[in-house]
Parts: structure tokens; sequence; C-alpha cells
């Protein structure tokens, strides 16, 4: 187990050296120059290390501001929280996550070669998630051992092919092309911030074509703008939080400086992530040729949400604070349905709510984002207050999975192991 183990929790559960192998045998397979391979390799798992070093920026700006809003207004209650969640499952679940993780990815590439849905699921830290989300339903179902393993890995390796496919309609009109899919479980509000903004959008009023007076056109710089933005939220809620709950996060700073500097913060780490989204692409896409000549002929790789973030940076800003928006509307609706309370998370906002976003705006323009972002956070905020039940004693704890596709598929698999039990 002790070799096992290495494999699927030191290695394969690490997204940057998942792409760079998949980088490199679709390399191999095309026959490149060692150079060429070398360069490859390391340039996608440069590019996936970029990317998570942006993210870690983002969401340490954006834990500071939840924080701050937690403190500030007494709320109590439940906050998604993948890793969170995922952390306390391993305690119990561990050896399970890791094989359902590693025969699920195997799974996956069986499914891309003898189906029709041509799609290799390359977002290593959510195949994680999603293992050990089954890992618990399954458990808490009454399967153990080798059934448990075996249907999991099935279940796994399925919505790793599924969930691409269902949002690559959309996924051609957010980039223009058919060369990449998503691979993130935050599908299903993909899709239905999709089906939202093209019903009450117009497709011809991008958020990225927005009249900026001539005076103003520095706004038309994606990273000032989203600056602003950032800094202007930031400001108002520490000055409605006031210096004394402020200072338990800036510390010696003031107060005033810590939510402008957090603002800023935010965008840079916004700027780190379009920098390594623009390394990835540029080595993955000519790599997976090799691998859908030779092994999955037609393969698209799903990669992670940031991916499309370069397509439709304003919609992105306007994704995230309608679906914040939505997810704090959702939490008063919670309670009157006798609900757990969901608190919004920043951090799941963000990368779904700009998600949703962009593919609202692919297909609605500027009010499909915000209309699309708004449908996100409320589904983000409903379905992991329905997910509870079904995760057995994990259900107890002050947190759980927050993408939307998580609760759709645990709460699924929940109804049917009680309908077979």
């Amino acid at each position: 187990m002790g070799f096992l183990d290495f494999l699927m929790n030191d290695i394969l559960s690490l997204p940057e050296v998942l792409v760079g192998l998949i980088v490199m045998t679709g390399l191999i397979l095309q026959r490149a120059k060692f150079e060429k391979i070398f360069s490859g390799t390391a340039k996608s798992i440069i590019g996936f290390v970029i990317l998570g070093a942006g993210a870690g920026v983002v969401i340490g700006s954006l834990d500071s501001l939840g924080g701050i809003i937690q403190d500030r207004f007494q709320i109590q209650g439940v906050i998604p929280n993948n890793e969170a969640i995922v952390a306390l499952a391993q305690q119990t679940l561990g050896t399970e996550t890791a094989l359902i993780m590693g025969f699920g990815f195997i799974a996956n590439i069986l499914f891309a070669r003898f189906t029709p849905l041509k799609y290799i699921f390359l977002t290593g830290h959510h195949t994680f998630f999603m293992a050990a989300l089954l890992s618990a339903v399954l458990g808490t179902s009454g399967m153990t051992g080798v059934p448990l393993i075996v249907t999991g890995s099935v279940i796994l390796g399925a919505v790793m092919v599924i969930m691409p496919a269902l949002a690559q309609p959309f996924m051609r009109q957010v980039t223009g092309g058919d060369d990449i899919a998503i691979g993130h479980f935050g599908t299903v509000g993909y899709i239905s911030a999709g089906l939202v903004g093209k019903a009450v959008g117009d497709v011809n009023k991008s958020s990225e074509d927005i009249k900026i007076p001539e005076r103003l056109s520095f706004l038309r710089d994606s990273l000032i703008s989203t600056a602003l933005t950032m800094v202007v939220m930031f400001l108002f809620l520490v000055l409605v939080a006031g210096p004394e709950i402020v200072s338990q996060y800036a510390g010696d700073q003031n107060y005033i400086m810590f939510g402008i500097m957090q603002g800023v913060t935010f965008a840079a780490g916004f700027s780190i992530i379009m920098a390594g989204v623009r390394m990835i692409l540029t080595e993955i896409v000519p790599a997976f040729k090799g691998i859908a000549e030779k092994m999955v002929p037609g393969a698209k790789p799903a990669l992670d949400v940031p991916i499309i973030f370069n397509y439709a940076p304003t919609a992105v800003i306007i994704g995230f604070l309608s679906s914040f928006i939505g997810g704090v509307i959702s939490m008063f609706f919670l309670g009157i349905f006798s609900l757990a309370l969901i608190i919004p998370g920043l951090v799941p906002h963000f990368f779904t709510g700009a998600g949703a976003g962009v593919f609202g705006n692919a297909v609605g323009g500027r009010r499909g984002a915000a209309v699309g972002g708004f449908t996100n956070g409320v589904l983000i905020s409903f379905i992991p207050a329905l997910l509870l039940p079904v995760l057995g004693n994990l259900g107890f704890e002050n947190t759980t999975f927050g993408d939307s596709d998580f609760g759709v598929i645990g709460i699924l698999i929940g109804l049917l192991a009680d309908l077979f039990s």
C-alpha cells in the first residue's frame, strides 16, 4: 500500500505533476525531440504552479474578507470549503479515497477511449475531492471494501467525462473553438448560468464591450478595473466592520490601508492566474494531439475553471459579485425552508461565480453574466444544505463541499442508495 499511497496522494493528487505527465506522454507519442519534451513538460508544470500561486494569493485575500464579514455580523452556520471537508474525510476514508482516485482516472481514460465522450479530466485536486465525496456517501449507504472502491471508481470515471461533455456546447461559445473543455466540478452551476443567461440576456452586448469614456480609458485594462472594483469592495467592508474587528486580520497595519492593499493583492493574484493559464494553454493543447492520435482519438483536455477567465475578464468580476449577492440573499431563505444555514464562502463564490459569469456572458452578454452568476450563487447555497444529510458523520461538521457538482452527485447517490438498500 505504501507505493500506491505515494502514487495517489503525493503524485496524482498534484494537478501540476499530473498535467506534466500528460504533456510528456503526448509529446513522446508524437516522437518529439528530447528538448521539446523537456521544455513542454517543464513549462506545463511551471504554468500550473504559477496558476496555483495566483489562486493562493486570491484565496488569502478572500479569506480575510470572509472572516471580517463573519465577525462583524456575527453569522454562525456551515461554511462550504472543499479542502476542509476532504481533510476531515481523510481521517477515516484515506485509503478508499486514494484507491477510488487512482482507479477512477483509469476509468476516465477507458470511458474516453470507448465512448463518444472524449474528455481527459486533468484537474487533479477536484478528482481527489470527488473521490472523497464518493467514499463518504457510499460508505454512509453501508458499502465497504472492494464493492465501495469499484463502484466509486466507475462513478468517478463516468462523471469525469460526462460533466465536461455537458458543458462543451457553452465552452465552444466561450473559447470560439473546440480544443479544450472545462474540468471543474462546478459544472451544474456553469450550465445553469448559460441556460439562464441565454434566456434573459443579449449575446450582442458583451461585458467586454462596456463603453468607457475616453478620460476613463485606463479602466479598459482588466487588471486596473479588477483592482479598483476589489479595493472599493474591501474598503466598504472594513469601514463597516471598524478598526477593532479589522485589526484581528490587519495586525499593526492601519485598517483602511489594509482594505486597500487587500484589494490590490487580489488583483495581483488574479494577474498571476492569467499568466499561468496562458503558459498552460500554450503547452497542453499541442501535446494533446499525441494522445488524441495514439491513445484516445479525438481526446480533449478538461481543465480547471481559471482556464476560461482570460476570455472575459470583466465577466469574471460581474459573475463573482453576482454569485456572492445570490449567496447572501439565499442565506435568508434557507431558514424559511428549515435548511442548514450556508454562509457564503468567498472562495467558492469567486471561482465558480466567475466561471458562471463567463458562461453567462458567452450566450447572454453582460446581463447573462450577472444573472448567470446570481443563479450559481443560489445553487451553491441550497445544494450544500441538501447534501448534508447524505454525508453521514461528516454532515455534522461545520463545513461541507462547496461546488455544485459535489452536491448534485452526492444527493443522487444518496437517494439511489436509499432506494436499493
